[in-house]
């Protein structure tokens, strides 16, 4: 038991450091980077437009409540289809704090082809929905009442770090209780579960394991910062990497909530085919994860 409590408050500290700190950091980076500025950059044509949207999903740490909206934002601003879709892949899976958690809880080598697979996915999806003419499943929305909103942010640096602490610390009690969750049960799966029944289940001997963690993500999944140390507790437990990986870009992927919020914007079948998006890519990264690590 007092490895569990030591373990828990452990994780506990350690993550809520890096949550503000990161989301800090990202808030003020943000003040820098106007909302219309990224809409023109995203406008370019070719391969830059992917490569553009991909890094805005990346830097920006929405939850689904706000990606969604800002994904109806660019597209009714014009920004190409694809660029887009490589926005709407990569923030769930690819924003600082995933990476930062990762870092601290499973190590720089893997956090790192975590991005590489994922980013590269966001990028080739964006391009093969954009290709494929998956922008006619657009429904006909339209934003209302913000139009004329500016987003810019004035003062000195002083006042932009404490608004962007002020911000870090609002997202910081939004998640606390998803936080709590899954640094909770990673305790408990860290401490009671035997090593001998995941490794048999879910270890790199199990070919199936990946697609399996894949789909169990989905319903598991409350937000990413209780998905990974449930995964990264699994994977100390002696579930495959690649398999925890599976858990974590199907779960934050595909999450319930985000699929709701799809379908008020998309039709029905591209919810479907959104979804098969998350789960190819969760399937192929957890296989690339096995072979390269």
């Amino acid at each position: 038991m007092a490895n569990t409590f030591k373990y828990f408050f452990t994780i506990l500290a350690e993550l809520s450091l890096l949550f503000l700190g990161v989301s800090t950091l990202v808030a003020l980076l943000l003040m820098y980077l106007p909302k219309e500025r990224i809409r023109t950059w995203m406008s370019k044509k070719g391969l830059l437009s992917y490569l553009i949207g991909a890094i805005f999903g990346a830097l920006t740490p929405f939850c689904v409540c706000s990606t969604i909206p800002v994904t109806l934002g660019l597209l009714e601003a014009g920004v190409p289809f694809g660029a887009v879709m490589s926005f709407l892949i990569a923030s769930p899976l690819l924003n600082p704090i995933i990476l930062t958690m990762l870092v601290s809880l499973a190590g720089l080598k893997t956090a790192l082809v975590y991005f590489s697979i994922v980013f590269t996915a966001a990028i080739a999806f964006g391009i093969i929905l954009e290709k494929t003419g998956a922008s006619r499943y657009v429904k006909n929305v339209r934003i209302k009442g913000k139009g004329n909103r500016s987003d810019e942010i004035t003062g000195n640096f002083g006042t932009k770090v404490k608004l962007s602490f002020i911000k870090a610390w609002e997202d910081f009690r939004a998640i606390l209780i998803y936080l709590l969750i899954g640094v909770a049960i990673g305790a408990i799966v860290y401490e009671y579960i035997p090593e001998g029944f995941v490794f048999m289940y879910a270890g790199p001997a199990n070919p199936f394991a990946v697609p399996v963690a894949a789909v169990i993500g989905i319903p598991l999944y409350i937000r990413a910062e209780t998905a990974i140390p449930i995964a990264v507790s699994l994977m100390q437990k002696g579930m495959s990497v690649g398999a925890s990986m599976a858990l974590i870009i199907g779960g934050a992927g595909m999450a319930i909530p985000e699929m709701s919020m799809l379908a008020s914007i998309f039709k029905k079948k591209f919810v479907v085919i959104f979804i098969g998006v998350i789960f190819a890519t969760a399937v192929a990264g957890g296989y690339m994860f096995d072979i390269l690590l």
